[in-house]
Order: structure tokens, then C-alpha cells, then sequence
């Protein structure tokens, strides 16, 4: 049968990567404006998985509701090259997939999702780690379908595969304790320092001894103020801004900022302020703001002082370092993170109405969902993520399978030749996946520019807490 994918299409902006994991060279990291014309609201844009054509006439797209399909919903070109590839390497699959893709902007995937998850127009759906608790935790969690309730033995499968339990803590439903998603890519993270500067500052780049100088893996920040210190020394900031030092402290909390309905501040969290203060007070950073030019310019090692480390995930090594960091291209390294972390992240949920499905479909269900997210053979999605296979043939990216990880070959030139992935493997196991609410993004928002002011002296720290809390109340209805 043939496979057709339909994919409803919306202006979206690309990220255009210049400088990969595995290319030196210079480039920038590019906003690209593609502008893409949208269909008729009473018609669709169909692609088939099998040509390279063009679309179709509209009318010659056959009825849906003809024959049974399978509808799966996403808000990025993963989506459609995850669905494609699938269908590449299953030529017998006996269901038509359908994608529905709608870009993230102002919230427009998710009204448009829940919508869909009402009226039951979507058996599988894709959600990215800023919103995946409303859908796996919070207030949509109803209509995710436990893996186990498709036929899947989704316990021996997290086990063989190795997956990342930070994967499986935000894809379990607290009402019923079932797996109802989890991810592929792995957005666990890990410190990203540069080489010359280690070789200056201690005699050595070595991971492995920088990890020990750091404190990796140590699960505080001890001896990572010891290296400040030294760093500044020689005349090197540790980091370029407080928030590159926010990931790792976020995640280190034992409770979210919403706990049984009630804001929490976890102390973890609250002890930021003073995180931010001693970099701020000691001259450890060079007091930028993460996402403007000026850290950007530490990237590059133009910046007012050079910096040693960021912290991040693959994704931020490809796309942010790779796209601003060209001239120190070959220069990074990585290791373990003080504090483990995760930042980012997509999961793969399935609705109800699967589960009500005939049990054809629901094996077919299976098998889609099983090969993105257990299979850790050579012709998994996660093997050939890890592998270059799928997205970029010149990156690098981890997955959440150790399995996967441990088969793979994670060299990077932009990390020197370095094998990020055995970094990576510690660093799935040390990230946490229990402390997200569905409201992080714009709490997190809030606190952080609370704890901004605090250390720029403009108010106290009881004045910082108090205002974080009544902004909190105020903006999403959330009280102490």
C-alpha cells in the first residue's frame, strides 16, 4: 500500500546552523525567515513518503475517513523525517500515516493539539520538555495512553535499551504510575569548556582531570569555586553570565515550583541567589545575559574577558556554540557537569483513542512508537540519530538509549576529536526528571529576572523573593 504523509503546513522560522559538531569554519548562526504558503483551509498538503515529487492536486487526495490511518501530530520537521524514515525502512506497514505539523509560536500548537485530543483526531503526538508535563503530569495527562495499555512491555524495554531515567520520570503519570512517553534525543547536559584555557590555567585539558578540578559529577559546587578562582587568576571568567550556571541548579531541586497546586521554592532554587551574588561579588563572570550579543561574543572569545565553560546539552554544543563559537571551533571540550541537568527534549505520547483502537492499529501504534523510542538496534531511530543518519550527517547527537550510545562513535571536531558520547551516558543517568510543572517557563522567567535584580543591588533578597511571589499570583493565579 502506498504511504502518503500529510503535513499541514505553517510559517515557520528555521534555524540555520553554519558551523556543525563535525565541520570547522566560520559562519553564524542564521535566523532564516521561510515564508511557506498555506493551503486552502479545505485542503491539505499531501507528500508521499516514497517520491520527492511535488504535492498532489488536492483532488486526487483520497478521503481519510475511507480507510483507517494513523494521525500523528508534531510542531517540527523531526515530525515528518522521523515519520518518513519509519516508513523507508517498514515497507510492508499496512497504515497510512497522516502528520499534522503546527509551529510552536504563541502557543498555537498546543491550543491547536488540545483541541484535536478532545474531538479524538490524534492517535500519537510529540511534546517538547518546556510543555510535556501538562501532557504526561498535568491538566491533558487524561488522554495519554499508558505504552503497556498498546501491548508494549515497556518496563523490559527501558532496561535492555538503557534509557535515560529522567526519560521515563517525565514521561510517567503520577495518577497511575504508567509509562505514557518517552524521548529519543537526549537533552541531558554536561560542562563545555575550552581546552587552551584549562592547558593555561592547570597544565592539562584532559576531561577526565578537569572533571576531578571541577567537581563533576560531585553534585555540588565546591570545587568549581576553587577553579573560579584560579581561572580568574590568569585572567579568565569561569562563565560568561549566571544563567549558564541556571540549568544545572534548576535541575538539582528535590520539588518543583509547583507542588500540590501551591508554589514552592525549593531551596536548591533559592540558593541561585546567592550563586548569582558570588559570581557577581567575585568577578567570576563577565556579567552577561544569556541569549544577547555579548554572551554570544564569549562563545567566540571576543567577549571583555575570555570565558572557560558553558553548560548545555548536544543541541547547544551543534547549533549555539557551532553557529557563534567559529573561531574557537576545535577548542571545546566536555565533561561532567557538577550538578546534572537536562534542557530540552521532545517525548512521544499516545492518546486514548489508540487504545480504543482496532487491535491491528494498535499493534501498528506499537511498532511506530517502539522503534522511535526502545529499538536500540542498528536500524533504530536512535541509532541512526546517534550515528549521523537522519537529520545532519555531520552531527554528532546523543540519544537517551546508553545502549545506543555505547555502539556509537560521538567524535566531534568542533570538540577536538573528542567522543562527546562518553559523557553523555553519565550525564542521562545524573539528570532528573521530577521537578517540572507545566508553568517552568514562565516562572523560571520571573525568578530569574528577581534574582538579576538582587545582585545588581536594586533590591534585597527578601524584596527579590516577595515580588517573585506576588508576580507569580498574579500573572498564573499560583499562591504560596
Amino acid at each position: 500500500m502506498k504511504k502518503v504523509l500529510a503535513a499541514l503546513l505553517i510559517t515557520t522560522i528555521m534555524l540555520v546552523p553554519v558551523t556543525s559538531c563535525n565541520k570547522k569554519g566560520s559562519g553564524a548562526f542564521v535566523k532564516a525567515d521561510v515564508e511557506i504558503e498555506k493551503p486552502p483551509k479545505e485542503t491539505e498538503v499531501v507528500y508521499s513518503s516514497e517520491e520527492t515529487s511535488p504535492p498532489v492536486d488536492p483532488t486526487e487526495i483520497p478521503d481519510v475517513q475511507e480507510r483507517e490511518a494513523i494521525s500523528v501530530w508534531g510542531y517540527a520537521d523531526d515530525t515528518r523525517l522521523i515519520v518518513d524514515k519509519f516508513l523507508e525502512l517498514h515497507p510492508d506497514f499496512d497504515y497510512d500515516i497522516y502528520v499534522t505539523q503546527i509551529a510552536t509560536d504563541n502557543g498555537g500548537y498546543r491550543m491547536a493539539l488540545d483541541s484535536a485530543l478532545v474531538e479524538g483526531d490524534v492517535d500519537v503526538y510529540f511534546v517538547e520538555s518546556s510543555f510535556a508535563s501538562k501532557y504526561t503530569q498535568g491538566s491533558m495527562s487524561s488522554y495519554a495512553c499508558p505504552y503497556e495499555d498498546l501491548g508494549i512491555d515497556v518496563n523490559s524495554g527501558v532496561a535492555m535499551a538503557d534509557i535515560a531515567q529522567y526519560s521515563v520520570e517525565v514521561g510517567t503519570r503520577p495518577s497511575d504510575g504508567k509509562i505514557v512517553a518517552l524521548s529519543y534525543e537526549s537533552a541531558a547536559g554536561v560542562m563545555i569548556y575550552r581546552a587552551s584555557i584549562a592547558e593555561d590555567t592547570w597544565g592539562t585539558s584532559d576531561p577526565e582531570e578537569i572533571k576531578e578540578i571541577v567537581g563533576g559529577g560531585s553534585g555540588n559546587w565546591d570545587k568549581f569555586w576553587v577553579a573560579a578562582e584560579d581561572l580568574k587568576a590568569k585572567g579568565y571568567s569561569i562563565v560568561s553570565s549566571d544563567g549558564d550556571m541556571w540549568r544545572p541548579v534548576e535541575n538539582s531541586a528535590s520539588y518543583g515550583w509547583v507542588v500540590d497546586g501551591n508554589l514552592y521554592i525549593d531551596p536548591a532554587r533559592e540558593e541561585f541567589l546567592d550563586i548569582s551574588l558570588k559570581l557577581m561579588e567575585n568577578d567570576y563572570h563577565n556579567d552577561t545575559m544569556d541569549w544577547y550579543d555579548m554572551w554570544y561574543a564569549d562563545m567566540n572569545g571576543t567577549g571583555d574577558r575570555e570565558v572557560f565553560a558553558f553548560f548545555g546539552p548536544s543541541w547547544f554544543i551543534n547549533y549555539v556554540l557551532g553557529g557563534y563559537g567559529y573561531d574557537t571551533a576545535g577548542d571545546w571540550r566536555v565533561t561532567e557537569s557538577p550538578e546534572g541537568f537536562f534542557w530540552g527534549g521532545n517525548w512521544v505520547v499516545t492518546s486514548q483513542y489508540a487504545a480504543q483502537a482496532s487491535d491491528e492499529k494498535k499493534a501498528a501504534i506499537a511498532e511506530f512508537i517502539e522503534w522511535i523510542t526502545l529499538d536500540y538496534s542498528e536500524t533504530g531511530l536512535q541509532y541512526l540519530w546517534a550515528n549521523g543518519e537522519m537529520r545532519y550527517p555531520e552531527f554528532r547527537i546523543p540519544v537517551v538509549s546508553g545502549k545506543v550510545l555505547e555502539m556509537s562513535d560521538g567524535s566531534c571536531d568542533y570538540l577536538g576529536g573528542q567522543n562527546m558520547y562518553e559523557y553523555f551516558i553519565p550525564a542521562n543517568s545524573s539528570a532528573s526528571g521530577t521537578v517540572l510543572s507545566e508553568y517552568d517557563e514562565t516562572i523560571n522567567n520571573i525568578w530569574r529576572e528577581q534574582v538579576r535584580q538582587y545582585t545588581a543591588g536594586e533590591k534585597t533578597r527578601e524584596e527579590a523573593i516577595t515580588d517573585f511571589k506576588i508576580t507569580v499570583a498574579e500573572d498564573l493565579g499560583i499562591v504560596e
